[in-house]
């Protein structure tokens, strides 16, 4: 099925045959919510007076539109977006620094397969100048595909990391699906990637664009330096570039909490730079950034800050989480709980984000099997004995951080969205002061 939320007026829908559902069993459902048409291989009553298309293969055909529109576009320029953490972030950010010159389209959801990059693409407007399309996979050739529809010039990579272990196999074949975008990108294009990850520093010689090193080392094209946190308000930095004349910097504040965010800031700016704003536009528009669609800060009843990170989890995600968790003040209090489809890793990398936890947690909490063995290496790790509990559910893990949280904490919930920490969350906001 598409993503939750694709339906409504513009494309027709194409209902596809997966392993879990038969999207022709939400076509009539689409059309009650607007949308004009269906790409269909069999027949289904109540879509009324929708138009339908019939083919043997809807999804094919979907993606066949959706590159011929794409083509059609002529005065779109596309910027492909790919890594294991922080695609969505990354992709808003770029947005909004590309929209203090251009007319921007960015989709607000994940809509990074093979379903979704099409459902992007034809929902582009023939005036949109640029649009930025963040590109997903589970193994090799996916963003091949998703590259040969969306055409980028401009492509970011931003890591490597152990996230669809399973259906992937290993880093190395991570890094080359990763590749395929940089791969992708035409001779005058350009290809920008995190130089801090030795992966993706090893993909500029595997592309025909103008390479953009980006990162917090010395050489790197754009970086960051003079890194400063300011707790709930941001970040602070100086943001320096080689790629203007000479060398030039400006001192930039981000207004979104977490220094793990700087990678992302430093992408979004090159970004910006490699399609031609200059750098006080660039540095203008990183100050007037909004928080991400995913972490997110707000204040629960009783004085506690709750950063919901309930979405889903990965290793990279998860300590970036707990380092943006460490520098708020307040009593620290996190619950953690599995993370999944990280293979035979599976439980190395749990205990690393456990011994993490330890470290800056004064309460832990874990739920899911394989959160047993966060809390474990959070002993491990500095946690004093007492402050680390397991909990057998999200309803158990609520009733105990209910009891638990009183005003001044901070909280931090992540987890596999398979163990519905969204409920927890739910409970707590729900609970009086």
């Amino acid at each position: 099925m598409p993503p939750r939320g694709a339906a409504g007026r513009g494309p027709p829908r194409a209902p596809g045959g997966g392993a879990r559902h038969d999207g022709h069993d939400f076509a009539a459902d689409a059309v009650g919510a607007g949308a004009t048409g269906a790409l269909l291989s069999r027949p289904v009553e109540g879509l009324g007076e929708a138009a339908c298309f019939f083919v043997a293969d809807p999804l094919a055909a979907l993606q066949r539109l959706a590159a011929a529109w794409r083509s059609a576009l002529a005065g779109t320029v596309v910027v492909g977006i790919t890594g294991n953490v922080g695609k969505t972030t990354t992709k808003l950010m770029a947005a909004s620094v590309l929209r203090a010159r251009y007319r921007v389209h960015a989709a607000e959801n994940n809509y990074n397969n093979e379903i979704g990059v099409p459902l992007c693409l034809l929902s582009l407007g023939a005036d949109v100048e640029r649009a930025v399309i963040e590109m997903g996979m589970y193994t090799t050739g996916e963003i091949a595909d998703l590259a040969r529809w969306a055409r980028p010039r401009t492509g970011v990579v931003l890591n490597v990391g152990p996230v669809h272990l399973e259906s992937a196999g290993s880093l190395e074949r991570i890094a080359r699906a990763k590749r395929e975008l940089v791969e992708a990108l035409p001779q005058g294009g350009h290809a920008i990637l995190n130089v801090d990850d030795p992966r993706v520093e090893r993909m500029a010689a595997h592309t025909a664009a103008r390479v953009w090193r980006v990162g917090l080392r010395e050489d790197a094209d754009v970086r960051a330096v003079d890194v400063e946190s300011r707790g709930r308000d941001g970040f602070a930095f100086t943001l320096v570039t080689s790629r203007v004349a000479g060398e030039a910097s400006r001192r930039v504040r981000v207004p979104t909490p977490g220094v793990h965010l700087v990678p992302n800031v430093l992408a979004a700016a090159s970004v910006g730079l490699a399609e031609g704003l200059t750098l006080d536009e660039v540095a203008c528009a990183l100050a007037g950034l909004a928080p991400g669609p995913r972490l997110l800060m707000r204040e629960l009843p009783g004085g506690v800050t709750l950063l919901d990170d309930s979405y889903s989890a990965g290793p990279a995600a998860t300590l970036a989480a707990l380092e943006l968790l460490s520098e708020l003040p307040g009593r620290r209090i996190a619950l953690l709980g599995d993370m999944r489809e990280l293979g035979e890793l599976s439980r190395s990398l749990h205990r690393d984000v456990g011994r993490r936890a330890g470290a800056v947690v004064d309460v832990l909490y874990t739920v899911g099997e394989l959160g047993r063995a966060i809390g474990e290496a959070a002993l491990e790790g500095g946690a004093p004995h007492g402050t680390v509990r397991h909990a057998r559910s999200a309803q158990e893990a609520a009733e105990a951080l209910a009891g638990e949280l009183r005003p001044g904490d901070v909280l931090l919930i992540k987890g596999s969205r398979a163990l519905a920490l969204e409920r927890v969350v739910e409970a707590l906001a729900g609970r009086s002061g």
